[in-house]
């Protein structure tokens, strides 16, 4: 019998079942196979009856259902298990036929995968598909990259299911070769760290500081969502704050304060340090969840260690005002340490990125999705080689426009003792980012006091370097080595 099938589909949780019956939606047959194939079965009875969705009950009948060349798409648990299914089809493909990895993969494990099956003959791609569960079935983000040749054979479908701005354009293209698909989903993660740390912060400053209650935050949340700050993740919390539970008080009062996290956001910290750029807001943002998991101490801590009393007096219009200038101007901080992160890798792994194209890809479907993104995308059109967001005409104004607000809530915050890990780091890059000398004159001059590591200087030219006999009592011979 002819094989029938545009695509298959490995993975029926939640997210695969959503992706399988969009694709099918937009006139793609798919073949949808598990490792439990009794849930095959109830997926073909349930969710997928009426459809033209295919099951299969083993690797050799899914792959014999697919046209040439076989396009085969894993939504499953990072790790282990994406290395275990590619064992599992290799011997069932032939040349040209492609792979590919829509989870939350390590970029690195992508480079190690494309690297080992187009040794193979085989093509592989490594996809970020972020939008969760109503992205998967109304349409994601989706961020390819891995064996450039594969990108034709499923162009049309990524983009048919994908979502769509503005003109009907998708929010999806080819990002690069190897891992950098998955590197930027990562980094998309990491802003959505930062992002919701942020609003959370705003809640905190409205909640603890100015005592508002969650119908009252929901009124301002609502009103924010019509401006700068037109988001997703603004828009469920405004609808978060709305709901009560059975008593009728808010249902987010009676939440346990202790945030969960699938480790996303430290892979983006973690690269960041190996390539040596300060994405302070991001790490912030994962620290703040460390932090709130230490639940049990902090309780006890909080009879010991007394501070201030948060209450925040005076015009609470605007002081509501501005936590959202600062919301919005720690915003363009966070984004601007991502684009300087993709940046640094890019370079690093020699890919091509077309940053324009990415806060495209961003602009909808993804949980980060948001007007703001629009704005990023016309800095790269106007200037695809600019070093900074914060340099671009639009944000620089922007940040100028929010900046006594910002420093206000900063120092509130601090005064009344409530914690803003997320707003003063923000904050704290942008004064050091435009300041032209730092401390670090110092520092350096400590690290060559204790351990020869030498130091440039001010009157010489870069790339010359010094060392001093700062007590008197040490040698001439300085480090071997010089880390800036």
């Amino acid at each position: 019998m002819e094989p029938t099938a545009d695509i298959a589909l490995i993975g029926l949780a939640v997210m695969g079942q959503n992706l399988i019956l969009n694709m099918n939606d937009h006139g793609y047959t798919v073949v949808a196979y598990n490792r439990t194939t009794s849930k095959v079965d109830d997926f073909l009875n349930k969710e997928a009856k009426g459809t033209k969705v295919q099951g299969a009950h083993s690797i050799e009948e899914m792959v014999a259902k697919l046209k040439r060349p076989r396009r085969v798409m894993m939504l499953v648990k990072a790790g282990a298990a994406v290395d275990e299914f590619i064992e599992q089809l290799v011997p069932h493909l032939e040349a040209g036929d492609i792979i590919i990895d829509g989870g939350n993969s390590l970029y690195q494990d992508t480079d190690r995968r494309t690297k080992y099956l187009e040794s193979k003959g085989l093509l592989f791609i490594g996809t970020g598909v972020s939008g969760g569960e109503e992205g998967a079935r109304r349409g994601p983000s989706i961020m390819p990259g891995g064996s450039p040749a594969a990108w034709a054979h499923v162009k049309d479908i990524f983009q048919s299911v994908s979502a769509k701005v503005e003109g009907g354009v998708p929010c999806c293209d080819w990002v690069g070769e190897n891992g950098a698909g998955h590197y930027v989903k990562m980094v998309h993660n990491g802003i959505e760290y930062g992002d919701m740390q942020l609003i959370c912060e705003a809640y905190h400053l409205m909640s603890a500081g100015l005592g508002m209650t969650a119908p009252e935050m929901h009124e301002v949340f609502s009103e924010w969502n019509k401006g700068e700050l037109d988001s997703y993740l603004i828009e469920i919390t405004r609808d978060i704050l709305a709901v009560k539970d059975a008593d009728g008080s808010p249902l987010v009062d009676k939440i346990l304060d202790t945030a969960g996290q699938k480790g996303t956001g430290k892979w983006t910290v973690i690269s960041s340090q190996d390539l040596g750029v300060p994405i302070t807001l991001m790490a912030e943002a994962v620290y703040s969840r460390c932090v709130s998991a230490l639940k049990e101490e902090r309780v006890a801590a909080a009879r010991k260690l007394k501070g201030p009393r948060p209450a925040i007096s005076g015009d609470r219009k605007k002081f509501i005002e501005d936590i959202r200038q600062a919301l919005y101007a720690s915003k363009i901080v966070s984004y601007a340490q991502g684009y300087m992160l993709m940046r640094a890798a890019a370079k690093e792994n020699n890919w091509k990125l077309n940053y324009g194209g990415i806060a495209l890809m961003w602009r909808g479907g993804c949980i980060i999705r948001s007007r703001f993104l629009s704005k990023i995308k016309e800095a790269f059109d106007n200037k695809p080689n600019l070093n900074n967001l914060l340099l671009d005409d639009f944000f620089r104004a922007e940040i100028k426009k929010a900046q006594k607000s910002w420093r206000n809530v900063v120092a509130t915050a601090a005064k009344k003792g409530i914690p803003t890990p997320a707003f003063s780091t923000a904050l704290n890059f942008f004064d050091a980012y435009r300041n032209p000398r730092l401390p670090a004159n110092l520092l350096q001059a400590q690290r060559d006091y204790f351990g020869a590591h030498t130091y440039e200087r001010l009157d010489q030219p870069r790339g010359q370097f010094f060392h001093t006999n700062w007590t008197g009592r040490g040698g001439d011979v300085s480090s071997s080595t010089y880390n800036a």
